[in-house]
């Protein structure tokens, strides 16, 4: 009896999805996009200074409204930064002051509009470390959470199809796996260059 019930309500859903997307499609746009990423780890075992990395990958744009888009992004993020001696402390490892950490990023991020030149951006970025500085593991210890949730706020100019960005990181998750009392969180600042393909 369930089964008779639904498969009628199943029609209805797809009639009415169709009949929606006829009135209303959303414009679908995939690109590519680099940059430069100037950032640093905050916390007691790092230099407080900004150092720079890079970023690579793709990006697509679907518009809801001619004011607002949603824009998932996946990205290559390479991030730098200088360790003090009280991270040496922290691990007893020796001579190590830089560090190179690989992410694959996924920002989802709200583009808001005002005008069809320019739109802000905003939202969580979702980090899988790929590849942790291989003289960390000297006393068998991962020091970094292979784990980080961020948020990103900017701005983007759309000229044609090209994308010129900026964007401010904040990271949200403590990224330290040693566990110590010190937290280590990601920051920055991103400026990108992209290029609409579809």
């Amino acid at each position: 009896m369930k089964t008779k019930l639904l498969v009628p309500l199943f029609a209805f859903v797809l009639i009415s999805a169709a009949g929606i997307a006829q009135l209303h499609v959303p414009v679908f746009q995939l690109g590519v996009k680099g940059g430069v990423n100037i950032t640093k780890i905050d916390g007691k075992s790092f230099s407080d200074e900004f150092n720079y990395g890079y970023h690579a990958g793709a990006f697509a744009t679907i518009k809801i409204t001619n004011h607002v888009q949603i824009q998932p992004e996946v990205l290559f993020n390479q991030y730098n930064t200088k360790a003090d001696t009280s991270f040496s402390n922290v691990l007893n490892v020796k001579n190590l002051k830089d560090v190179k950490l690989n992410y694959i990023s996924i920002p989802l991020l709200l583009n808001l509009s005002p005008a069809k030149f320019i739109s802000f951006q905003v939202g969580p970025q979702f980090g899988i470390l790929m590849d942790k500085h291989r003289n960390l593991f000297e006393n068998g210890k991962d020091a970094f959470s292979s784990g980080d949730l961020s948020m990103l706020a900017g701005v983007q100019l759309n000229v044609a199809g090209l994308r010129l960005s900026g964007r401010y990181i904040v990271g949200l998750s403590n990224i330290n796996d040693v566990g110590n009392s010190d937290k280590w969180k990601n920051q920055g600042f991103q400026l990108s260059v992209g290029f609409r393909i579809i």
